[in-house]
């Protein structure tokens, strides 16, 4: 079972990244869109495990105050276009803390750097021009309470996140 945690957005922050990738989309920016339910905050790729019970166990022991991210500007990682996140130090620390558990727990993760982004397109290029187009990113914030286990599978249509699990804040 592929396993990732992550925090998933409110219905605002969802209106204003799709209003963004429409925006991208008329402007000619293409590439394999992230489907409108599957915007989410990766805190931590677990990747293919067994036993997502064991991933839920460690989740349950990370303990956090709710806190705020909002949207915060645009960049890319070679052809993945992304959008930041602001909260930063709020956010990176339960990240820490969540990958310190899954360590802890012997639960195999990826261990690249955290850099709190949400992934719009991947394999994005630009009919009218070589480089990110100077679009407006409308503001949109929200407050952190709750951290979700999800599922990801193949489907039809591409990928289908599934929560199977969170935890709520104290």
């Amino acid at each position: 079972m592929r396993l990732f945690i992550a925090v998933l957005f409110e219905q605002q922050m969802v209106d204003a990244l799709t209003e963004y990738q429409k925006k991208l989309r008329k402007i000619g920016a293409v590439g394999n869109y992230t489907r409108e339910e599957n915007l989410h905050l990766t805190l931590a790729f677990v990747g293919e495990y067994g036993n997502p019970d064991e991933v839920l166990d460690a989740l349950e022991q990370v303990e956090f105050e709710p806190f705020e991210i909002r949207l915060d500007g645009v960049g890319n990682f070679g052809d993945l276009l992304w959008v930041g996140v602001t909260g930063e130090e709020k956010l990176t620390a339960v990240a820490k803390r969540l990958r310190h558990e899954l360590a802890e727990a012997g639960i195999p993760f990826d261990r690249k750097k955290f850099r709190p982004h949400v992934t719009l397109i991947r394999k994005v290029s630009y009919r009218t021009q070589q480089k990110l187009p100077d679009v407006p990113l409308r503001a949109a914030g929200m407050t952190v309470k709750r951290i979700s286990l999800m599922k990801s599978e193949r489907g039809k249509s591409g990928m289908v996140y599934t929560e199977i699990g969170a935890v709520e804040c104290e």
